[in-house]
């Protein structure tokens, strides 16, 4: 069920989330496993809405600059930033999560991020790419989105571009679960109201369903 995404707490306390529209794709299948894992989600590029949500999803498919230039030209920006400065949950989801960091680095032109996390967005030094299919995650030791899954569980994943030093991150805090494809790199970061993941969680099956209900049980309903 989804629905608007203004006007408080939803019965039952189900969290109003906006999956943020800014013409990069995936957003229905984003929209229906929220939906699934018990969010009221509305779909849009509606920036007020986008505020007053009580989880911010920023998705993302296709090229970090083409990603970067949509989120520039709804000015959604600052209202990502705003949120995550007031400690209001942001979820990202692959180039919506690369987008976060400080820059990325595509056939030798680099495009600035939006500064939200320390590092740059590389391709990745494997033999095969697109990376395409599951994989497992090394998750830390008191990580909020992965919660409860066992250590073999498996995320879906579709790219060639990924942060591939975690140093940074780690030094601000961020608690950073690594994954393995041909070199190590960064599969999900979570840092106060700031989540993210490189794999698709709305196409990971079980695994990605209860990792949403993980980031949801974050997001203070009505907030």
């Amino acid at each position: 069920m989804t629905g608007r995404a203004g006007g408080g707490a939803r019965p039952g306390g189900r969290r109003r989330v906006v999956v943020l529209d800014y013409g990069s794709g995936n957003l229905r299948s984003a929209e229906r496993a929220l939906a699934a894992a018990g969010a009221d989600v509305l779909v849009t590029g509606d920036l007020a809405a986008a505020a007053d949500a009580d989880g911010l999803v920023v998705p993302g498919v296709g090229a970090f600059a083409a990603c970067v230039a949509g989120i520039e030209a709804i000015g959604a920006g600052p209202v990502i930033a705003g949120r995550v400065a007031a400690g209001r949950p942001v979820l990202g989801i692959c180039v919506g999560m690369q987008i976060l960091f400080e820059s990325g680095d595509e056939h030798g032109v680099v495009t600035k991020g939006l500064g939200l996390l320390p590092g740059t967005v590389t391709r990745l030094a494997a033999a095969r790419l697109p990376h395409m299919g599951w994989n497992t995650v090394q998750a830390p030791v008191g990580s909020t989105l992965f919660a409860g899954l066992p250590a073999d569980s498996r995320f879906y994943f579709v790219h060639s571009y990924a942060v591939g030093d975690a140093a940074a991150l780690t030094a601000s805090g961020a608690r950073v679960t690594t994954a393995h494809h041909d070199c190590d790199f960064v599969a999900a970061v979570e840092r106060g109201p700031l989540s993210a993941a490189q794999f698709h969680p709305e196409k990971s099956a079980d695994t990605g369903a209860a990792l949403l209900r993980n980031w949801l049980a974050t997001v203070p309903a009505g907030g």
